[in-house]
């Protein structure tokens, strides 16, 4: 088993690698605002309703690229990212709400969203907590709502650079996943049409299992 980390030291991992998207936001927005995560958005979307505008919630939401698609899909999302650069960039690029919440201390209303898109965020959270942080967004969905997480996959966890990453294979975050209450649905690999060995990353989709007695 993984030793756990006491408090102060999960602060740390948090504060430390906010510190380091706070100095580089603008940079960040300028590297990242035409990445094509088109795929992505399509799994999420697909594997929800399409009879109604949909309440949705981008977590880690950054400088609010993927907010504004939904919005223009015409859906009701909204942004939360720990980074306060971020959620002003967000609010101001796409003119959506966003939290401001650390992702090791979500205040989230019960059955708010009808789908969460974690996109490039999930694998920022320590393994010790990553059920915690799990059950919170499962708690915030609508019955059967859907949880989409993309994050680079691999079987370590640490820093790198000035960000802490927590990186798991399919079988591992299955796992993460069946003890919040989710049941996985459906993964690929990105980029699409390469070897494995050259795709980095892991796209998942989950739906918020009831608990029956």
């Amino acid at each position: 088993m993984k030793k756990q980390q006491p408090q102060s030291v999960l602060d740390r991992i948090e504060s430390e690698t906010l510190d380091h998207y706070e100095q580089n936001a603008l940079s960040f927005w300028e590297g990242t605002r035409d990445h094509d995560v088109t795929q992505n958005i399509e799994a999420f979307i697909a594997a929800l309703p399409v009879t109604k505008p949909l309440n949705i919630l981008d977590f880690g939401c950054g400088p609010g690229r993927d907010l504004m698609t939904f919005k223009l899909m015409g859906h009701n999302p909204i942004g939360l990212d720990g980074s306060k650069a971020f959620c002003l960039m967000a609010k101001k690029y796409s003119n959506c709400n966003t939290l401001n919440q650390q992702f090791l201390h979500l205040d989230l209303k019960a059955h708010k969203f009808d789908g969460i898109f974690a996109n490039a965020s999930l694998f920022h959270i320590p393994s010790q907590e990553l059920v915690s942080v799990l059950k919170v967004l499962h708690h915030s969905l609508q019955p059967k709502g859907i949880l989409f997480s993309s994050n680079p996959r691999g079987n370590q966890e640490g820093w790198s650079g000035q960000r802490y990453g927590h990186y798991m294979e399919l079988e591992v975050f299955e796992y993460y996943l069946a003890q919040a209450g989710f049941k996985v649905l459906n993964h690929y690999y990105r980029p699409a049409g390469e070897p494995r060995e050259q795709q980095p990353w892991l796209a998942v989709i989950s739906q918020r299992e009831e608990k029956t007695n």
